[in-house]
C-alpha cells in the first residue's frame, strides 16, 4: 500500500522538512536518513510517498522536522510521536492531512497530566458507532487531539456530506475516546467526489444532543476520486466557545495540615480530607511544598523541607502510622492514642518529638511486620522499580544513624563513598534491620501517597508538587554522584524584598556541563519519578536554571555572590570604563572608622580594638581569623557557646561584622575575572566614589546586571530547560520572582511553562503593585506564598503602603483603610484574583479563611510558613482547624463556591 504524507507549511529560502520515523523508509528514527518531502507551490503543502507491504498490518510511527540550512537548526515539531495503524488488505492507499505543530502554541498545556489524567480524566474509553465500509469506499477518519472534554461528555463531528448527518444535530457522528485526548471516528462519505464542510462538537450522550458547537468558519474536506483509500485528517484545536480553560486551587504544606487521625503534623492520608474540601468549594487544584526526606540531624533543623537529603525519598513524618497496621501491643496503642492527643492539642508541629514518636512506633511495626513485609510482592516489585534510589538512600541512612552524622565526609574512610551497596543492604546482613527499616518506611510513605493521588484524580483534583532549585549538601545525591555538582560552591538567591543582605542556601551549585554529557539523566530520573505522584509542579526559584546566584564557601550571606553562569569583567575593561583599577580599593573590604561609628555606634573603639587592624591613612583591615564571613561565623559560635547571656549583643556584632565584609565593589571569581557586587549602590564603598568615578561604577552595573547577559542567559535557558519540561507530560510552572532576566518570559512562554504574578511582587520594577488582570493566561496569580505573611499579616505591616493599594488596587479612593484585613477586604481581593485571566488562581488556605470571622486565626501573624531572612526559622505553621470542621463549615464553603462559581473557574467550557 501507499502511504501519503501531507502538510501545509511555509517555509522560508534555505528550509525544508523531512519526515522521520520507526520504518526504514522514514530513516528508523535517524535523522540523516529521514524522508525529505516535496513542495507544490500551488497547493502551499510538502508531500511525499512510500511503499508499505500490504501484509501484515501494522504500524508506524513518524514525526515532522524542519531543516535549516542556513543555520544547520533541527526543529522537530512538539508533541509525542505520531501513530498511524495501516492494513494493506483494506486499503490501497493511506493519505495523512497532518498539520505543523509548533512548540510554542496556545493549547498544548491541556495536554499535560494536569487535564488528562485528573481535570478532563476519562472513566472507561467509549467507543464510536463502528460505520460500515466496503473496501471500494473511500474513508474519511476524522482524527481530533481535544484533551478538554468533560469526564461526562463526548465529541462529535457533524457536516454536509448525509454520513455526517447532513447538519441534523440529532444525527452527528460519535466520536471514541479510546486514544484520548485524541478521539476518531472512520465514516464512508456518501458523496466523496463532492467538497464536504463539517464541524466538531461536544457531545452529551445522555441526552443526546450537541452542548457546544465549535465556532469559526466550517473545516472542509476537498472532493476526492481516489478509491480504497483512508484519508486521515489529523485536525487540531477545537474552538470552544467559552474561551479558554481556567481554574482555582488551594495551597498548603502537608505538614500544616490538621486531621483528628494525625500524629501532631500532617500527613499523606489528610491530604484526601484537603481534597474533599476542594471538591466541595469547586476548587480543582491543591498545591504543596516539597515532600522528600529532610533528616540529617534528627533535630528541629529538619524542618526545613527545601534540604533534602534525596531529592527521591519521602519523609517519614508524613506516614500514617495506623494506615500500615494496628499496633499488636495494648499499651504501645494505649501510649499512641496519648501522643496523637497530645500533640494534636498544640497549635504548631512540635517537629523533635513528633518525629521522636513517629520512629519509636516505626521500629515497633517493623518488628512487628517484617515477616509479611519481606514476603509482600508489591514490597519486592517497589524494590525492583525504585532501586536506583531506594538501595543507596537507604544505606545511607543508616550510615547516618551509625555514624550520627548525614556528612559523609566525617564518616570513616570506606563508607565516604558508596561501595558494595547491593551487599550492605541484603537481608542476609546482620545489621539488615539498619536499612530495612528504610524500605519498609519508603514502601509504605509510597502506597499512602499513591492512594491520595488516585483518589484526587478520580474526584478531578490536581495535585501540585514543588521540585526545589538545589539539592543538599550533606544528601545521597552527593554522595552517590558529587561530579554532578560544584561542592565548592553555594547557592542563594541575591538580595530581593525577602532579604536585603540576599539568601545563602549552602546547597552546592549544579555541574551543568557534566550533567549535559549524559543528557541530563539526573534532571530526567528526578522529574520521572515526581510524575509519579504529581501532575502539575512549580519548579522553585526557576531563574537558577538560566543562572543560579553563587557565592564562595567563605560567604555567610549572599552579597559576595555572583551569578553563574555569566561573562565576568576583566581588569582591562574596568580599567577602561572606570578609568583605574586598585585592587585594594575595588576588591577589598573598604573600612574607615566613620563607618564603624555608624554600624557600631558606642562599641566602635571596641571593635576596631578586637577585630580590625589599623593601616594607616584612615583606613582598617579586618585582623587574621576574621577576614572572612565564614571566619567570624566560626569565632562567633564558641563565643555564642562561652557567653550564652549575651547572645543578643554578639548576634548584631557578628551582623556589624558581616557588613564591613560585604564593603567591596567587584568580587574576584577567578583570574582576571571580576563582577560587581549586588545592590552596590547601597555600600558606603561605592557613595564615598568621587563625583566622576560614582557615575562610571553605576554604570558598569547597569550594564552588567541589566543587558550585558540577556542574550546569554537566554541560550542558558533554552540548553537546560527543554530536557527538563519535556522529560514527563506534568503541567509545569515556574517560580520567577525576584531579579527576573527580561528573557525568561519569552523562554518560559515558548516551552509552555506557567509563570507566577504575586500582587505584592510585581514584574515590572517601576510598578508597587500588580493586578491580576494584567497577568497573561499562561500564568498562576496568587496573592502571596509560603516565603511571605498572608494578606492579613502584610496588611499590617506598613499603613501608609497599605492605603495605597487600598486606592489604587481596591478601588476605594478617598476612603480610609481599615487598620486590619477585614473579611470584606479579604474577599475582594479573593475576588479580583479569581477574575483574572490566568490560567490558575492559587490561594494559600489560610487567604481565603481570612474571608471568615469566625474561622480565620486570631492573631495574623501566626499564619506565617516561612521567614526566609531568618536562616534559623523553625518550619512549625499547622492549620488552626481540623479539615474534618473545615469540609463541615456549609456558610464559608458556600461563600468560596459561589465565589469560584461566579468568576467561571469551575466549569470545563
Amino acid at each position: 500500500m501507499i502511504l501519503r504524507f501531507t502538510l501545509p507549511f511555509r517555509t522560508t529560502w534555505g528550509q525544508r522538512l523531512v519526515v522521520c520515523g520507526s520504518v526504514p523508509a522514514l530513516g528508523a528514527w535517524r535523522l540523516d536518513h529521514a524522508l525529505s518531502l516535496h513542495y507544490q507551490p500551488a497547493a502551499g503543502l510538502w508531500t511525499q510517498e512510500i511503499s508499505l507491504p500490504d501484509e501484515p498490518a501494522g504500524t508506524v510511527e513518524y514525526k515532522y522536522i524542519l531543516l535549516d540550512e542556513r543555520t544547520g537548526s533541527q526543529d522537530w515539531e512538539w508533541g509525542p510521536n505520531r501513530a498511524i495503524d495501516y492494513d494493506g488488505r483494506q486499503f490501497g492507499r493511506l493519505v495523512l492531512e497532518d498539520y505543523w505543530r509548533p512548540a510554542a502554541q496556545d493549547g498544548h498545556e491541556l495536554h499535560t497530566a494536569a487535564f488528562t489524567k485528573a481535570l478532563m480524566r476519562r472513566p472507561a474509553p467509549t467507543q464510536a458507532a463502528p460505520k460500515a465500509a466496503r473496501l471500494a469506499d473511500s474513508v474519511v477518519r476524522f482524527q481530533l487531539a481535544a484533551p478538554r472534554v468533560d469526564t461526562d461528555h463526548q465529541l462529535c463531528v457533524l457536516g454536509s456530506d448525509p454520513a455526517l448527518g447532513a447538519w441534523d444535530a440529532r444525527k452527528a457522528v460519535v466520536l471514541a475516546d479510546t486514544d484520548y485526548p485524541t478521539w476518531t471516528a472512520d465514516v464512508a462519505l456518501e458523496h466523496p467526489d463532492r467538497t464536504t464542510q463539517y464541524k466538531y462538537g461536544v457531545w452529551d450522550p445522555r441526552k443526546k444532543k450537541i452542548v457546544h458547537l465549535e465556532t469559526g468558519d466550517d473545516r472542509v474536506i476537498p472532493a476526492s476520486a481516489e478509491r480504497r483509500t483512508l484519508r486521515v485528517l489529523a485536525d487540531e484545536n477545537f474552538r470552544y466557545p467559552t474561551g479558554s480553560w481556567r481554574g482555582a486551587g488551594v495551597a498548603l504544606p502537608v505538614f500544616a495540615l490538621r486531621s483528628r487521625r494525625g500524629l501532631g503534623v500532617g500527613e499523606f492520608p489528610d491530604l484526601q480530607l484537603l481534597v474533599d474540601w476542594a471538591v466541595r468549594t469547586g476548587l480543582k487544584l491543591v498545591q504543596i511544598l516539597p515532600i522528600n526526606d529532610t533528616t540529617a540531624t534528627h533535630t528541629w533543623v529538619d524542618s526545613y523541607p527545601y534540604a533534602a537529603i534525596s531529592v527521591f525519598a519521602l519523609h517519614p513524618q508524613y506516614l500514617n502510622l495506623d494506615a500500615i497496621a494496628e499496633l499488636a501491643d495494648a499499651a504501645d496503642r494505649a501510649e499512641l492514642a496519648r501522643l496523637r492527643d497530645e500533640f494534636n492539642g498544640r497549635d504548631f508541629v512540635d517537629y523533635e518529638p513528633v518525629m521522636t514518636a513517629k520512629w519509636a512506633f516505626l521500629k515497633k511495626l517493623y518488628r512487628q511486620e517484617k515477616a509479611k513485609f519481606l514476603a509482600d510482592p508489591a514490597f519486592h516489585a517497589f524494590r525492583e522499580e525504585q532501586q536506583a534510589w531506594l538501595v543507596p538512600y537507604a544505606a545511607f541512612c543508616a550510615l547516618r544513624d551509625q555514624f550520627g552524622t548525614a556528612d559523609f565526609a566525617q564518616w570513616p574512610t570506606e563508607f565516604q563513598t558508596p561501595r558494595n551497596l547491593a551487599t550492605f543492604v541484603d537481608e542476609s546482613q546482620p545489621d539488615f534491620d539498619d536499612v530495612g527499616l528504610h524500605f519498609f518506611t519508603q514502601f509504605h510513605l509510597d502506597k499512602q501517597l499513591l492512594a491520595a493521588v488516585e483518589y484526587a484524580r478520580q474526584r478531578g483534583v490536581v495535585l501540585k508538587g514543588d521540585l526545589p532549585i538545589g539539592i543538599y549538601r550533606h544528601s545521597v545525591d552527593a554522595w552517590t554522584q558529587p561530579e554532578l555538582y560544584h561542592m565548592d560552591q553555594q547557592a542563594g538567591a541575591p538580595p530581593d524584598d525577602f532579604s536585603t543582605t540576599g539568601q545563602n542556601w549552602r546547597f552546592p551549585t549544579y555541574n551543568w556541563e557534566r550533567m549535559a554529557q549524559d543528557g541530563y539523566t539526573w534532571w530526567k530520573q528526578r522529574m520521572s519519578h515526581l510524575a509519579r505522584y504529581f501532575d502539575t509542579l512549580r519548579i522553585d526559584h526557576i531563574l537558577g536554571f538560566f543562572r543560579i546566584w553563587e557565592m564562595p564557601a567563605h560567604s555567610v550571606e549572599g552579597l559576595l555572590g555572583h551569578f553563574s553562569p555569566a561573562l565576568p569583567l576583566s581588569r582591562h575593561e574596568i580599567e577602561q570604563r572606570l578609568g583605574w583599577f586598585d585592587y585594594g580599593r575595588l576588591c577589598e573590604p573598604y573600612i574607615r572608622w566613620h563607618m564603624l561609628t555608624a554600624i557600631f555606634k558606642d562599641q566602635a573603639e571596641a571593635v576596631k580594638h578586637e577585630f580590625l587592624q589599623d593601616v594607616g591613612y584612615g583606613a582598617f583591615l579586618l585582623r587574621e581569623g576574621y577576614r572572612t564571613q565564614r571566619e567570624i561565623e566560626a569565632a562567633f559560635e564558641q563565643k555564642l557557646a562561652a557567653e550564652p547571656g549575651t547572645a543578643e549583643h554578639l548576634t548584631w556584632l557578628r551582623t556589624g561584622l558581616y557588613q564591613l565584609c560585604n564593603e567591596v565593589l567587584f568580587v574576584p571569581t577567578g583570574p582576571d575575572e571580576y563582577h560587581p557586587r549586588i545592590t552596590v549602590d547601597k555600600s558606603y564603598s561605592f557613595r564615598e566614589l568621587n563625583d566622576q568615578d560614582r557615575p562610571r561604577m553605576a554604570d558598569i552595573y547597569n550594564d552588567f546586571f541589566y543587558r550585558r547577559h540577556e542574550d546569554f542567559w537566554r541560550e542558558q535557558g533554552l540548553l537546560k530547560l527543554p530536557p527538563v519540561r519535556y522529560a514527563t507530560d506534568m503541567l509545569i510552572c515556574g517560580e520567577d520572582l525576584g531579579m527576573v532576566p527580561a528573557s525568561v518570559p519569552g523562554v518560559m512562554k515558548a516551552l509552555g511553562m506557567l509563570g507566577l504574578n504575586i500582587q505584592r511582587m510585581p514584574a515590572d520594577p517601576k510598578t508597587e503593585f500588580g493586578h491580576p488582570n494584567a497577568a497573561p493566561y499562561l500564568s498562576v496569580v496568587s496573592p502571596g506564598s509560603h516565603d511571605m505573611s498572608t494578606v492579613r499579616g502584610w496588611w499590617e505591616e506598613d499603613p501608609q503602603r497599605t492605603q495605597r493599594f487600598f486606592e489604587t488596587i481596591l478601588g476605594h479612593w478617598g476612603e480610609g483603610a481599615p487598620y486590619h484585613c477585614e473579611p470584606w477586604v479579604a474577599r475582594e481581593i479573593t475576588v479580583q484574583h479569581l477574575h483574572s485571566p490566568a490560567m490558575w488562581a492559587i490561594f494559600p488556605l489560610q487567604d481565603l479563611l481570612a474571608m471568615d470571622p469566625q474561622l480565620r486565626r486570631g492573631n495574623a501573624l501566626d499564619e506565617q510558613i516561612n521567614v526566609p531572612a531568618n536562616p534559623q526559622h523553625f518550619w512549625k505553621y499547622r492549620l488552626h482547624l481540623p479539615l474534618e470542621e473545615l469540609v463541615q463549615a456549609a456558610s464559608f464553603n458556600d461563600q468560596v463556591q459561589q465565589l469560584v462559581n461566579e468568576s467561571g473557574r469551575n466549569r470545563s467550557y
